[in-house]
C-alpha cells in the first residue's frame, strides 16, 4: 500500500520542480504552487513548513520555496518515473496523449526505480515524453534541450514554427489540439497577434486556428525555415 503522506510529499516536490523548470527560477512563490496544486495557500504553507523540517525545501515566509539538493533529487526521480511511464503507455499500449497523464499520475508512486530503469532501457533511453517534456536520465540530467524554445504566444506574425512541447496536459486542452490536427512536430506559421483581443492566429496545413494568448503560452515551439 502506498503511504498517503509519501505520495503527497512526492507530488509537492515534483510540482515545485516543474514550476521551477518552466519559470527558469529556483525560487517559486506560495501562490504559484497553490495555483498549480489547486489548493488553498494556507495548505501550501503548512506543507512547505513540513518539507523544510525534512530538509527537502528551503522555505522563507512571503518569499516562497526552493528545493534543497535532497529535495531536487527526490523530485527528479518522480518526474523521471512519470515521463517514462507516459511514454511506455503511449508507445506500448497505444494510449492517446490525453489519456496517459492521469494514468501516469496514478502509477508513478507505485513503481520501483528498478522497473523504471528497465522501462528506460526498453524504450531506448528516450529524450522526451509524448508531450515533448524532457526525460531525466538516471543521474538527473535532462536529455533534451531546445536553445531556441519559445511559446506560440511570443512569436511575431510571419514566424514559421514547429511544435516541440505542450506544457498544459489537461485532457480537454490536448483533445482540442488533436481536434485541430496539431501534435508534436506540426509546423505552421503565425499569421496575426492581436494584443487588444488577446488572440494569436496561426495556420497549420492550410487550416487557420485562433487561440487565446494564455492558451498559446502552453504551446512551446522552435523557429523553422519556411517550407
Amino acid at each position: 500500500m502506498i503511504n498517503a503522506t509519501s505520495l503527497t510529499v512526492e507530488n509537492y516536490l515534483k510540482a515545485i520542480l516543474q514550476i521551477s523548470l518552466q519559470s527558469g527560477s529556483e525560487w517559486i512563490s506560495t501562490g504559484e504552487l497553490a495555483r498549480y496544486m489547486d489548493v488553498a495557500p494556507g495548505t501550501v504553507t503548512s506543507m512547505l513548513k513540513t518539507l523544510k523540517q525534512s530538509k527537502l525545501v528551503e522555505y522563507r515566509p512571503y518569499e516562497g520555496a526552493s528545493l534543497t539538493e535532497a529535495g531536487k533529487h527526490s523530485a527528479i526521480r518522480v518526474l523521471r518515473r512519470h515521463r517514462l511511464i507516459e511514454l511506455f503507455l503511449f508507445q506500448t499500449l497505444k494510449l492517446t496523449w490525453d489519456q496517459i497523464h492521469a494514468e501516469a499520475e496514478n502509477m508513478e508512486h507505485a513503481v520501483s526505480d528498478f522497473l523504471v530503469d528497465h522501462i528506460d532501457e526498453y524504450l531506448g533511453f528516450p529524450e522526451a515524453d509524448p508531450h515533448g517534456d524532457p526525460i531525466p536520465s538516471i543521474d538527473g540530467r535532462m536529455r533534451r534541450a531546445y536553445p531556441n524554445l519559445t511559446t506560440l504566444a511570443a512569436c511575431q506574425p510571419g514566424t514559421h514554427v514547429k511544435i516541440v512541447q505542450v506544457t498544459d496536459q489537461e485532457t480537454e486542452f490536448l483533445r482540442f489540439l488533436s481536434r485541430s490536427g496539431l501534435q508534436l512536430g506540426s509546423q505552421g506559421v503565425v499569421k496575426e497577434k492581436n494584443s487588444e483581443a488577446g488572440i494569436v492566429v496561426s495556420e497549420w496545413n492550410g487550416q487557420t486556428l485562433s487561440m487565446g494568448v494564455h492558451v498559446a503560452e502552453n504551446v512551446k515551439v522552435v523557429p523553422v525555415e519556411a517550407a
